[in-house]
């Protein structure tokens, strides 16, 4: 019998090709895509926002009255250099969120929606409740006792806009997940597609700019009540660092506590619905 022999030369290529293999598995980098933990990101962007119908219910020591099925609007500014102007930045509606990645796939943060609620005015609605100012006052024409009473709500009986503005400031924690391979990403460091949902909570800071009966106008920020919300989004990365994102956004909002004039007796409440279409631009970092 013949005993199998190989050339010398083989047994040290074999080697060195395992050697190569084994040493390109250690010395390779992850991509910095790859894991999320530890990161951390911000995001300034602008928003379209939409609400549903309330009953506003208004309180002082000469009435108690709510008027009911109110609609408003938001005060869109478009696409203007305002959105990063320093001084102006209040004037348009503006969100900004700041977030840290607690493990790959969960982050929490804390953000601003600086969105904006105008009344719809010169409208017919319904009014319910009491009004009994002093016979010398400028409101006193509107005196009486209402009840479900068809009324024309004009700019001189009642002016009422959250405009600088309805500000929600929460926080939140998301979800992310990387979808790139269902496009036939390869290199994630370069391009990456994000999906998020996320779930919310706050208060509500607003300044309701209000001319209430012929009263003075009242215009100062208080905390008047609390908001929740849910979004998801469509988050794209460039370059590993740098990303734009798209979210729908909805939640509830509760103010019980408004400031309509400068007598602290003065109030307003209110609750509704109210939707938001947000683009947002940012950028990722480890910390």
């Amino acid at each position: 019998m013949f005993k199998k022999t190989y050339p010398p030369f083989l047994g040290a290529f074999l080697l060195l090709l395992g050697f190569k293999g084994f040493s390109q598995d250690i010395v390779e980098p992850n991509r910095y895509t790859a894991s999320n933990k530890g990161k951390l990101f911000v995001s300034w962007g602008g928003n379209r926002a939409g609400f549903t119908k309330s009953d506003i219910t208004f309180k002082g020591e000469d009435y108690d009255f709510t008027i009911k099925n109110v609609t408003a609007h938001d005060k869109p500014k478009g696409w203007h250099i305002d959105y990063i102007n320093p001084a102006r930045m209040t004037i348009p509606q503006t969100n900004f969120k700041l977030g840290y990645f607690i493990s790959d796939k969960y982050t929490v943060s804390i953000g601003l929606d600086h969105m904006k609620y105008v009344m719809d005015n010169n409208k017919n609605r319904e009014l319910d409740g009491y009004i009994n100012l002093p016979s010398d006052a400028t409101g006193s024409i509107y005196n009486g006792v209402y009840d479900n009473q068809n009324f024309f709500v004009s700019e001189e009986f009642l002016k009422f806009e959250h405009t600088d503005g309805l500000n929600y400031i929460y926080a939140e924690i998301a979800r992310y997940d990387d979808i790139s391979s269902l496009f036939r990403i390869q290199n994630t460091d370069k391009f990456q597609v994000n999906i998020t949902e996320g779930i919310g909570a706050g208060v509500l800071f607003p300044k309701t700019n209000t001319t209430l009966l012929g009263k003075d106008r009242y215009d100062q920020f208080h905390v008047s009540g609390f908001g929740v919300s849910l979004s998801a989004g469509l988050n794209l990365t460039f370059f590993k660092h740098f990303f734009i994102q798209g979210d729908l956004k909805g939640g509830y909002i509760n103010m019980g506590n408004i400031r309509t004039t400068h007598n602290s007796a003065d109030s307003a409440s209110q609750h509704f619905f109210y939707k938001q279409r947000v683009i947002s631009l940012g950028g990722i970092f480890r910390v």
